[in-house]
C-alpha cells in the first residue's frame, strides 16, 4: 500500500530520531502496525499525530493538597517546569504554590508536585484568592514571592515593545499582586534585554532624521526605571545585577537579570559565586559540557537535523562552527545570511566537550541556534537538555518531544536558583550575606544597580541638556 511509512520516513516527518519514532510507536502514542521486526505506518497517522493535542487535558486549578507548615513560606509565578523553584529548594525553600498558565507546564508540575497549590492566568489572580490557595491566613507573613515574567516583550532578539506588549503587562501585573502580597522579599527574574529596554517602544522606522528626537519615556532603561519605581514607592529597597550562571556551577554560559526587592527597604548584596572560568580566587572551574552529561544511560531522544545541514556538521569537530568551514562553504551554507550583519554565533554549532553548554534554546535544530552534539551527527537531546539546566533525570516533562525542549530550555538552571535560596535564606534568619563585591559576574559592564543606576542619571542629563 502506498501511504505505508516505515520507521525512518516516519522520524523525517516529524524531525526526530528513528528511536524516538520507535518508542511512539510502542507506546501507542502514533498509531500503527508491526508486521514482523518492521513497523508500517499509515500517513494519517503521522498526520493525526503532528494536529494532535499533546497533552490531552487541562490539568485544573487546585488548593494545596496538604497544607504543610513550611517555615520559609514562598509563592511561585510563571513556574513553568520548575527549574527556579527546584533550585530553591536546595537551599531549603520550598514552594507552597506554582502560578502556571501554559498547558505541558502545569501537566509537568502536576506530576512532580501534585500536592502544591496550582493556579492558572495570574491576570485573574488577586492576593486573597493566592493565599486562600496556599493555605495562608489573610495577615500570614510571606517569606518570598518569586517569578519569571514572560521575557519576549524585553529580548533585543523581537521588538522590544515592553509593556507596549501584552506580555508586558503581565509582567506589570505580576509585579502589583507581588505588592498586594507584600512578602519580605519580592524576586523577577528576566533577560538581558530588560536593561536597556525603554518604556515606550518606537518603531526604527519611526527614528533618526525627519522625525522628532526620542522622549524621556523611550530612552534605553526606561521599563527597569519603571519597575524599581512602582517597588521604591512601595517602600521596597532595591537590588539586582546581571549573572552569568556558569559562574555558580551550572554547566552553560546563561546571563539572566536577578531584581531582589527587600521589604524592609535595604539592599541585599550579590549573589555568591562558586565558579569561575579559569578557577579564579580560589574558586571551582566552570563545569563542561562533558561535566554535565557524564553517565546518562537511557538513549537520547532528539530532533533531527535536515539531511542539508548535516553535510556541513560532518566537516566540523567538537567545539567548531560555521566559521570552520571553507568560505564557499560558509556562503553556500548560511545563504543569505551570511552577508548580513551581527556575529551569527548560533549557527552551525559544534558544543565543546571542555566548555560550558552556549544558553539552551526552545528548539535546538533551529537554522540559526544550532546545539549540535560535540562528535555525533544530531542535535542535543532532552536527556542533555535536563543536564543542562540541572533538572534530576527522573523529573517528570509532559507533553511531546517539542514541548519538552520548550519547557527545559526556558528553564532557571538550578544552580542559579540555589545561590538566590542560599542569599535568601541568609537574610530571611538575619545572618550576614557573603558576597564578594569584586567579583564580575558577566561579562558586560554596568549591569548591576549601583552602575546601572549612575549610567541612567548620566544619560536622563544628557537627555535634559538636549531639550534646553
Amino acid at each position: 500500500m502506498s501511504d505505508l511509512l516505515s520507521v525512518a520516513d516516519v522520524a523525517d516527518r516529524l524531525s526526530c530520531s528513528d528511536q524516538y519514532a520507535r518508542r511512539l510507536l510502542k507506546n501507542g502514542d502514533l498509531a500503527g502496525e508491526k508486521i514482523g521486526n518492521t513497523w508500517a505506518v499509515r500517513e494519517s497517522a503521522v498526520e493525526a499525530y503532528q494536529t494532535r493535542d499533546t497533552v490531552a487535558e487541562q490539568v485544573p486549578d487546585h488548593p494545596a493538597r496538604k497544607r504543610k507548615s513550611e517555615s520559609i513560606k514562598a509563592l511561585s509565578f510563571f513556574s513553568g517546569a520548575m527549574g527556579m523553584d527546584l533550585g530553591l529548594e536546595r537551599a531549603g525553600i520550598h514552594v507552597q504554590l506554582a502560578c502556571e498558565q501554559d498547558k505541558a507546564c502545569r501537566a509537568t508540575i502536576q506530576a512532580n508536585r501534585p500536592d502544591i497549590a496550582l493556579l492558572g492566568d495570574i491576570a485573574e489572580c488577586d492576593a486573597a484568592m493566592v493565599r486562600d490557595a496556599a493555605g495562608l491566613a489573610r495577615n500570614e507573613d510571606i517569606h518570598l514571592v518569586v517569578g519569571g515574567p514572560p521575557c519576549q516583550a524585553f529580548s533585543s532578539a523581537g521588538q522590544r515593545k515592553g509593556f507596549e506588549d501584552t506580555r508586558g503587562n503581565v509582567f506589570l501585573k505580576y509585579i502589583e499582586l507581588g505588592l498586594a502580597l507584600r512578602p519580605q522579599y519580592l524576586v523577577i527574574e528576566n533577560v538581558r534585554g530588560l536593561l536597556s529596554a525603554p518604556l515606550r517602544h518606537r518603531p526604527h522606522s519611526e527614528r533618526g532624521q525627519g522625525h522628532s528626537p526620542l522622549g524621556a519615556d523611550e530612552q534605553p532603561g526606561g521599563a527597569l526605571a519603571h519597575i524599581i519605581g512602582m517597588l521604591e514607592d512601595a517602600g521596597y529597597g532595591v537590588s539586582f545585577n546581571l549573572y552569568n550562571t556558569a559562574n555558580f556551577g551550572s554547566p552553560q554560559i546563561r546571563e539572566r537579570v536577578i531584581i531582589i526587592a527587600a521589604r524592609d527597604g535595604s539592599q541585599l548584596p550579590y549573589l555568591m559565586p562558586t565558579h569561575a572560568q579559569d578557577g579564579a580566587g580560589g574558586l571551582k572551574k566552570w563545569r563542561t559540557f562533558r561535566d554535565a552529561v557524564e553517565g546518562i544511560i537511557e538513549p537520547p531522544e532528539h530532533v533531527r537535523f535536515p539531511e542539508k545541514r548535516l553535510k556541513y556538521y560532518r566537516k566540523l569537530s567538537a567545539g567548531q562552527n560555521w566559521r570552520n568551514l571553507p568560505v564557499k562553504l560558509q556562503k553556500e551554507a548560511l545563504g543569505n545570511s551570511y552577508f548580513a550583519g551581527g556575529g551569527k554565533t548560533g549557527f552551525l554549532r559544534r558544543l565543546a566537550w571542555e566548555r560550558p553548554s552556549p544558553t539552551l534554546v526552545t528548539h535546538p535544530a533551529m537554522p540559526a541556534t544550532d546545539l549540535c552534539h560535540p562528535n555525533e551527527d544530531r542535535p542535543l537531546s532532552i536527556q542533555e537538555y535536563k543536564r543542562i539546566q540541572e533538572f534530576p533525570d527522573d523529573w517528570h516533562l509532559a507533553g511531546s518531544l517539542i514541548d519538552r525542549y520548550r519547557q527545559v530550555g526556558n528553564a532557571v538552571p538550578l544552580s542559579l536558583g540555589a545561590a538566590l535560596g542560599t542569599l535568601l535564606m541568609q537574610s530571611i534568619r538575619d545572618e550576614i550575606p557573603r558576597s564578594r563585591e569584586d567579583f564580575r559576574h558577566s561579562r558586560y559592564v554596568t549591569t548591576d544597580h549601583v552602575s546601572w543606576r549612575m549610567m541612567q542619571q548620566r544619560q536622563l542629563g544628557l537627555f535634559a541638556d538636549a531639550k534646553i
